[in-house]
């Protein structure tokens, strides 16, 4: 007998990416075949992101799209999952009659599977809050892994759905991440890159303190694990200690994201951010006299309600003052169930584009002095992908699709995972060009 043939698509960001990994994993476990592409699938599972109306949208286009692949004899079935479908359950399901299958976060994505293929078109009940990892198939080249330790948001930022959809902060016991990281590495995962929605507070619901730290060091005796990568580490928990771990330990990549939103205390205020103007500018100062090595990466919205042009010019003046090497900015998006929806002063959307253009026109001049300081320079690289002319490569300050990248040149073919030392030649806008020494 043939077994059912599965394929996903992972929609949104890096943590939706390891839920689907741990449902692809349960899934083969379980006797079914996983397959890479949806056109060779009897279901396709869509895990999706309802963070912003954008990525709504996506979602349901995605969808869509799929269903198209639905003709004739073709019996395929789509299973729509993630944040999508529980922030919009009951709509989703009554009117997206696409899908076959209607999940939210938590649910049985074996029984989802099982219904599915027995003809029910079914809204699958939520089960408990699942508080341990699970075992996963990776979607990433082999070399790097996403680690998610924590879920969850009590941060209430005034824009946000997350704490709505993905409920109260939770963290994974530090024995469960060490476990699968050691899994992951035994298994060829040089970098990993811990997640969460909010990295920096990890561990204090469990052990009554933050624990990030800790479990730094923890990681960093693994044999064979190269790089350890930090993302979502909120402002006002950036301090020495962690800073300092950064600095000196040699496999964490000295490179730290840290999603500031904004710089102008009444906006941040606005926003019901933790940190203030003083406290982000206290933070960045530090960061530019006493940590030097460490790259950061931030975000911006822009456009909140009652955002005036000089509060909008302070973020231009921060980026030019700190030069930061990756930024990402975005358009404020009023999502209905956030505080911010309701408030008044809203920005038209001609204004909001406007100004994201303005600040990426900063910062793209920003970049390109900071890359013309590299030229001449040798950095350890390691290879993600072979693209036939160059060889795409990362530094340990280049997030993998986030933030630029190294095309690199060789003399001699080089492996995917592979670390080298390039000689940087050139750029071209964020990404350097260079060759293997």
């Amino acid at each position: 007998m043939n077994k059912t043939k599965i394929s996903a698509v992972s929609l949104g960001c890096d943590k939706n990416r390891v839920d689907t990994e741990m449902m692809l994993k349960k899934l083969l476990d379980n006797g079914y075949e996983i397959v890479p592409q949806v056109e060779n699938a009897d279901i396709v599972i869509v895990n999706t992101c309802a963070f912003l109306e954008a990525a709504r949208k996506e979602s349901i286009d995605t969808v869509l799209d799929l269903s198209t692949l639905k003709n004739g004899e073709n019996n395929k079935k789509i299973i729509i999952t993630g944040c999508l479908p529980e922030l919009y359950n009951k709509e989703i399901y009554e009117n997206l009659t696409e899908a076959d299958c209607v999940c939210g976060v938590n649910f049985d994505i074996c029984e989802a599977v099982k219904s599915t293929m027995e003809g029910q078109r079914v809204c699958m009940p939520a089960t408990p809050r699942k508080t341990g990892l699970e075992p996963r198939l990776l979607t990433t080249p082999y070399h790097y892994a996403y680690l998610k330790i924590s879920d969850g948001c009590d941060n209430f930022c005034s824009y946000c759905l997350i704490p709505k959809i993905r409920g109260r902060f939770f963290s994974y016991p530090i024995e469960q991440i060490i476990a699968q990281a050691e899994g992951l590495v035994s298994n060829g995962v040089s970098e990993i890159i811990l997640v969460a929605q909010d990295v920096t507070k990890y561990g204090l619901d469990l052990y009554g303190k933050v624990q990030t730290v800790e479990l730094l060091r923890r990681l960093s005796e693994i044999k064979n694990l190269k790089r350890i990568r930090l993302l979502y580490c909120y402002p006002e928990l950036v301090n020495d200690e962690l800073l300092d771990e950064i600095k000196n330990n040699q496999k964490v990549c000295k490179y730290i994201d840290i999603p500031l939103q904004h710089v102008d205390g009444e906006i941040l205020r606005r926003m019901n951010r933790k940190s203030d103007e003083s406290s982000v500018l206290n933070l960045f100062d530090k960061l530019t006299q006493k940590y030097p090595e460490i790259k950061v990466r931030s975000t911006f919205i822009s456009g909140f309600p009652g955002e005036t042009k000089q509060q909008h010019d302070k973020i231009k003046s921060f980026l030019t003052k700190y030069r930061l090497y990756n930024v990402g900015f975005f358009a404020y998006s009023r999502e209905d169930g956030t505080a911010a929806a309701k408030m008044p002063e809203q920005i038209n959307e001609k204004t909001k584009q406007k100004r994201v253009k303005e600040l990426y026109a900063t910062q793209s001049k920003i970049v390109k002095k900071l890359n013309r300081g590299y030229v001449g320079q040798v950095l350890k690289c390691v290879i993600d992908e072979d693209a036939g002319d160059y060889y795409i490569g990362r530094t340990d300050f280049q997030s993998p699709e986030i933030d630029g990248i190294v095309k690199i040149y060789s003399h001699r073919p080089l492996l995917i995972g592979e670390y080298v030392s390039v000689k940087v030649t050139d750029y071209d806008k964020y990404d350097l060009i260079g060759e293997v020494k």
